[in-house]
């Protein structure tokens, strides 16, 4: 069985750039959610007992009977990423590896910026934008509802929540706004840089 992940951060600690009420009904309210129903589809069949999230959601994905468990366990993920991913940062610094590679694939650290803002951005509705490593290259993915980078076989590194949930109390409708803010002040750099160390 699951549990609810804990923060590593307190609920003010992400403040201006993501309040306190958007994390507690964010990781309190959607994410608890989100781990009671994979738990509940757990109980009713013991053929998934053991099994880690992302066996979870490669068994589920495009499986008609398994659609709820998908839902359920993708969106689990994704909010694992998205919160690990986060923390405040008035002047970040991407280490230099990482930084060397987005300038690579990318051209500049600007030009990724720009283009995983106006990736997010033009997710029609609900949905996740992604920085994903595969087939060596950095890329920028978008996902419609709870569908992620391991429904596709890419390396997920930097998670962005484009649900309105994640973003309409602190932005209202302003999307564009939120994914900056979140590029430019709330990313724990650190965190990508690992994952893209363990992955390339």
């Amino acid at each position: 069985m699951f549990e609810l992940m804990k923060l590593p951060y307190d609920n003010k600690a992400l403040e201006p750039y993501m309040s306190s009420s958007t994390l507690d009904f964010h990781h309190g309210k959607h994410l608890n959610a989100y781990v009671t129903v994979v738990n509940s589809e757990i109980e009713k069949d013991s053929s998934l007992n053991g099994k880690s999230v992302e066996e979870l959601i490669k068994l589920s994905y495009n499986n008609p009977d398994k659609t709820v468990l998908f839902n359920n366990v993708a969106q689990m993920y994704n909010h694992g990423e998205f919160f690990s991913s986060m923390k405040k940062d008035e002047n970040p610094t991407i280490p230099a590896e990482l930084k060397a590679k987005i300038e690579e694939d990318f051209g500049s650290v600007e030009a990724f910026k720009e283009k995983f803002v106006s990736t997010g951005v033009s997710q029609f509705g609900s949905g996740w934008v992604w920085l994903v490593l595969a087939n060596g290259k950095l890329e920028v993915r978008k996902y419609a509802n709870a569908v992620n980078p391991v429904t596709d076989g890419s390396v997920g590194l930097l998670s962005c929540d484009v649900w309105e949930h994640s973003y309409y109390l602190d932005f209202q409708n302003r999307r564009a706004d939120y994914i900056k803010t979140f590029v430019d002040k709330l990313v724990n750099w650190e965190y990508v840089a690992d994952k893209y160390n363990k992955a390339k």
